[in-house]
């Protein structure tokens, strides 16, 4: 009876995302390429250290269409060829501009000083942020302000196609939009300026300069190690909306290049989402409860009882069920979002990876331990968010 009963909870677990996942699939839609004139707009490239990918990504840039725009990035006291790279594209092209970060304050994540400093150098009143491992498609930033202007949102953004170049990436970056489209009701998000309902992906957000001015932008959310969250937060705490787009078609992005920056990577984001000391326990039960134990319970059902063993057969039943619905999110963001077979095949794997991560992530926040990215120390337990 108890097997049975914890079973029914997983079946609970699995569907509920399952069932969030499917509306949100059908809400989270690509924007049309626009055919009214739009608005021109300013691209902001934040770059530490990027000779890697800031060619690639000014290269992308420069191939907009359909939308009037300049591209501007702040040099972050990079050691390597970045500012060299970025000065040879505005020498053949005026549109695109090199400045230089101011030294970096006390009390400041670097990317948020970056982005801030950007935001003050922008001639238009489009602001789109953009990683420099980010790569634009043609019409990539027209969707994302016709998207802007259709929704009248001040503040809009979308994950970009992830690229992968090792196996730890390929088994968690695609758990984004499970978690985003899982767990998120765009529907909520939609009708109500709610700050808990509020994301968007740091890899790629449109602001409004309307919006911005208002709430303070980055600057507001200094400390921030994960402008995603704390940014469409903010924005609505000032009463201002956000919205999400699927950005598949409108931009590509490679966040990491080794299994060691996987791991850093999202463990430096962890405290500011589900690694929280508020949601990492419920968020521990809902996953591992609801998309690892029931393939385990499965097995083991198999294995010990058989399909087919007396009592065992509804709760093998029940079981098969909470393992089919917890493929369900996977298995349509694998052909929607072109996302990687080898996460989707191991997904419960994924599932328990990103779990370590939060918890790894939370114990060196509490022990003092601070978060390095980009050659720069962070100390967790003061980080905060933007208020």
């Amino acid at each position: 009876m108890l097997l049975f009963l914890l079973s029914l909870t997983s079946l609970l677990l699995a569907l509920l995302p399952a069932v969030l996942f499917f509306m949100n699939w059908r809400r989270y839609l690509v924007p049309a390429v626009p055919t009214a004139e739009l608005p021109p707009v300013s691209i902001l490239i934040p770059a530490r250290n990027e000779e890697r990918s800031i060619g690639r990504a000014l290269e992308s840039v420069l191939a907009t269409q359909w939308i009037d725009f300049e591209v501007v990035v702040l040099d972050d006291a990079s050691t390597d060829r970045t500012a060299e790279i970025v000065r040879e594209f505005s020498a053949r092209d005026p549109r695109v501009r090199l400045e230089a970060a101011p030294l970096l304050p006390a009390g400041w994540c670097g990317k948020q000083h970056a982005c801030w400093n950007l935001s003050q150098l922008a001639r238009h009143d489009q602001l789109l942020f953009i990683d420099a491992d980010v790569t634009l498609t043609p019409t990539g930033a027209a969707r994302a302000v016709g998207f802007q202007q259709s929704t009248k949102a001040d503040l809009v953004s979308g994950v970009p196609r992830q690229e992968f170049s090792g196996f730890l990436d390929r088994l968690l970056i695609p758990l984004i939009h499970f978690l985003l489209l899982g767990f998120l009701p765009i529907g909520r998000m939609r009708s109500t300026t709610d700050p808990g309902v509020g994301a968007a992906c740091g890899q790629f957000i449109l602001s409004t300069r309307h919006g911005y001015q208002v709430t303070g932008g980055h600057q507001s959310i200094a400390q921030s190690l994960h402008d995603g969250l704390d940014l469409p937060r903010l924005y609505r705490r000032h009463g201002l909306m956000t919205d999400l787009f699927d950005a598949t078609t409108s931009a590509v992005c490679r966040m990491y290049h080794s299994e060691r920056e996987t791991w850093k990577g999202l463990e430096k984001n962890a405290t500011a989402g589900l690694g929280s000391p508020p949601l990492i326990v419920p968020a521990t039960i809902i996953l591992s409860m609801g998309q690892v134990l029931p393939l385990v319970w499965l097995v083991w059902a198999f294995g010990v009882f058989g399909i087919f063993e007396g009592g065992c057969v509804w709760t093998t039943l029940v079981t098969a069920l909470a393992v089919v619905c917890s493929w369900i999110p996977r298995t349509l963001a694998l052909v929607t979002y072109r996302q990687s077979v080898i996460g989707w095949l191991l997904h419960p794997v994924s599932v328990l990876i990103f779990l370590l991560i939060q918890w790894s992530a939370l114990v060196k926040k509490l022990r003092g331990v601070p978060s390095v990215w980009k050659a720069r120390s962070y100390d967790q337990s003061t980080v905060k968010q933007g208020a």
